[in-house]
């Protein structure tokens, strides 16, 4: 990427630094993954996530980055905060209070986001205490116990720990997309999956080496993850344009407007936020379960298993919910059909106004539900696929929309800052630009 269009960042400044602020605080991210909680056999805690592999607690550790496993001070991720995210943004439908000030600009914004951090305190302190307990009865297959001194001196520093790392990861987030590139919670969660890549690849040759595994196989999966891979791209540069006319216009000696254009609506106008909604509120009340050993309680984790009907089921029903939930909080028919009334814009064949914004929900809703079975196929068949192959790591659809939706999106804002520069004759020289993007 360096040696072609983007090459050219290094040249640019402000883009520069923004760029080695936001790898900076993902390389602090990644050290904590590796700073254990106090009180933990680790030993005996890796033999114990040897056998979770493929489980809800495997699916857990992808979106940690293998802090889970290792219990560090970021073990429980950014899930917290995203699961408060999803609390507020379902609250502001129904609280007036709530809906005043997502209405009011930068100020509401900025109340709603600290309300969420409160939040997700709240989460995390509840999370905390719910893997404290679990943990204390939990053992290596040898039987060695994975707390050291179990306890209410334990679970105290085990909750304090957690809820202090993932407050730190949620101030990490804030700060990249502040001061940095791309979307900083995104890019947390894109960092934890592609760290563990290596580890499951060399996974995945040491049992093809020893037999456990054969290579027919990897190959297959290795051709549907390339597969995955090309049609996430080919779906997420996918557009429906409408036709906009724009009317003539006298003002003074000159005559303004007349110009065609179009409204592009994406097929999956939320990208990559329903897996990870979806992913969020499975897992926070499972992996509780998963920890308590109590046997309804295990019995619950176990149907929250991925691959199990149940879990695959719950799964789609919240992406589907998710890709029409954010898709209307992100889009509104009504104000942009004001906005071309507004400018002399209208849709060939319909009215300006009420029955424009009609006509634009309505294809919106049709490809939004295009786009939900793209993000279901996506993220599910694929899974299931690595549970029949019992492949020793998860690495599913979700995890690589996830990569690859995020790292489209981060380049997209490379451009878009190199392009508001004038660099667009060295985007084009280095072949850097992505297709599609005009």
């Amino acid at each position: 990427m360096i040696g072609g269009g983007f090459g050219n960042i290094l040249k640019i400044p402000e883009l520069k630094k923004r760029v080695l602020y936001t790898l900076a605080l993902l390389a602090v991210y990644r050290i904590g993954v590796h700073v254990p909680t106090p009180g933990i056999d680790t030993v005996a805690l890796a033999s114990f996530f040897a056998r979770a592999q493929g489980t809800l607690l495997g699916l857990f550790d992808m979106f940690s980055g293998g802090a889970l496993e290792r219990l560090s001070v970021f073990a429980l991720g950014i899930m917290p905060y995203i699961s408060a995210s999803i609390i507020l943004q379902l609250l502001t439908v129904v609280i007036p209070h709530l809906e005043r000030l997502s209405k009011e600009g930068e100020q509401g914004r900025k109340k709603i986001t600290q309300y969420t951090r409160y939040g997700t305190v709240v989460l995390s302190v509840i999370q905390g205490f719910g893997i404290s307990v679990g943990l204390e009865s939990m053992s290596s297959p040898a039987g060695a116990p994975v707390v050291i001194d179990p306890g209410w001196g334990f679970r105290l520093m085990t909750v304090l720990t957690l809820t202090a790392g993932t407050a730190f990861i949620m101030w990490l987030g804030e700060q990249i997309t502040e001061k940095g590139i791309g979307n900083g919670i995104s890019l947390i969660i894109f960092a934890g999956i592609v760290a563990r890549m290596p580890t499951a690849i060399g996974n995945t040759f040491r049992l093809v080496s020893t037999g456990e595994m054969g290579i027919f196989p990897v190959l297959v999966l290795l051709v549907l993850m390339i597969a995955v891979v090309g049609f996430i791209i080919f779906v997420e540069q996918g557009q429906r344009r409408i036709p906009v006319q724009y009317a003539k216009r006298v003002v003074g000696r000159r005559m303004y407007g007349g110009q065609s254009t179009h409204l592009p609506l994406k097929i999956n106008t939320s990208g990559v936020i329903p897996p990870i909604f979806a992913s969020s509120i499975i897992m926070f009340p499972a992996t509780v379960a998963s920890f308590i050993n109590i046997p309804w309680m295990q019995s619950v984790a176990e149907a929250m298993r991925p691959g199990n009907v149940f879990y695959e089921l719950l799964f789609v029903g919240f992406i589907f919910f998710f890709c029409y939930f954010y898709t209307a909080v992100t889009f509104n028919p009504v104000d942009v059909a004001d906005n071309m009334k507004k400018h002399g814009g209208y849709i060939p064949g319909i009215r300006p106004g009420r029955r424009t914004a009609d006509y634009i929900d309505r294809v919106l809703t049709r490809i939004t539900l295009g786009g939900a079975i793209y993000v279901s196929a996506v993220c599910v068949l694929p899974s299931i696929l690595i549970s029949k192959f019992n492949v020793p790591f998860y690495f599913g659809g979700t995890a690589l929309l996830i990569v690859v939706g995020v790292a489209i999106d981060t380049v997209a804002q490379i451009e878009s800052h190199m392009l508001t520069r004038h660099y667009e004759g060295f985007l084009r020289k280095g072949g850097g630009r992505l297709k599609g993007r005009h």
